[in-house]
């Protein structure tokens, strides 16, 4: 009797290291957004109102003359508050605010001291946050991941290298855990007798990845 002989395939355990990469870019801001309010009150809603767009109108007119594009000019909160006092228990009506919020846009950092400092002069009487940016921030990431990508391969190599191992250097899996670069605050700004002084420092934008090699 004929018996074929069996063949069994030996499947080779898969054996994987880990690597987590870290990528770090630090890019100076070459955009900030300023965000300014005008606020006005008065016990007349109406007076409050023309009160105030004649303080912003002021205020955008001032910011053109410095050369800001109008298209940078923006408004982004426009309100309206009642506002009351509280005496013994009772609430008495003391008139209305009214806040015209705007952000402006400069592509020049450097002329943010100026822009606050011209605004402030002509009527906005709130500096509510300060902020930069980088225009072309994705070109930066992908700078950090490739640096993260490489940080990987290195400690996959060094773990290889400690433990005697021959890892394929293909990786066979690959994961980013985490992308950063937002805008960040000012960091500092103080009145003086000159322009007001805003510091944008750096935009720290960082990627991380997670390689997977075989061996």
């Amino acid at each position: 009797m004929y018996y074929p002989y069996i063949h069994q395939q030996v499947k080779k355990t898969s054996r994987h290291i880990t690597a987590v990469g870290n990528g770090k870019v630090a890019v100076e801001p070459n955009v900030a957004t300023i965000h300014l309010e005008i606020n006005t009150r008065s016990e007349e809603l109406q007076e409050a109102q023309q009160e105030n767009a004649a303080l912003t109108n002021q205020v955008i007119q001032s910011l053109l003359r410095l050369g800001v594009p109008r298209e940078n000019i923006q408004t982004v909160a426009y309100t309206i508050f009642p506002r009351y006092d509280f005496r013994d228990g009772e609430q008495i009506f003391r008139g209305y605010e009214v806040t015209n919020a705007i952000a402006v846009t400069l592509t020049d950092v450097q002329q943010a001291g100026a822009v606050i400092d011209v605004a402030v002069a002509n009527g906005a009487n709130r500096v509510t946050n300060v902020e930069f940016s980088v225009e072309d921030i994705e070109l930066h990431r992908q700078e950090a991941i490739v640096k993260a990508l490489k940080n990987a391969q290195s400690k996959a190599r060094t773990i290889a290298e400690t433990l005697h191992l021959q890892i394929d250097p293909q990786p066979v899996n690959i994961i980013e855990v985490e992308r950063s670069g937002q805008p960040v605050a000012f960091k500092s700004v103080a009145m003086s007798d000159s322009t007001t002084p805003i510091e944008g420092g750096q935009i720290m934008i960082q990627s991380t990845m997670r390689v997977q090699y075989e061996y």
